[in-house]
């Protein structure tokens, strides 16, 4: 695995979590260091740190208060 694949899984808690979970990634790091991309949007998915997770939770959140809000008329 190369330095830079390295220090980019260390910097990120998720990603470490991730590639011990799914210990296949290591080989698959090792042999093929551009499928990094690939490694990083699997872990987001899996973690929803994606854009789209992050809005569809604040969507929820106020969805949440207004029926708060309904409930208490």
């Amino acid at each position: 695995m190369t330095l830079d694949i390295q220090f980019k899984l260390k910097n990120n808690p998720y990603y470490v979590k991730y590639l011990r979970e799914n210990s296949i990634w290591y080989k698959i790091l090792n042999r093929d260091p551009n499928m990094f991309n690939l490694f990083e949007s699997k872990a987001k998915e899996a973690y929803k740190l994606r854009t789209t997770d992050k809005i569809s939770k604040a969507l929820d959140t106020v969805e949440l208060f207004q029926n708060i809000l309904t409930t208490l008329k």
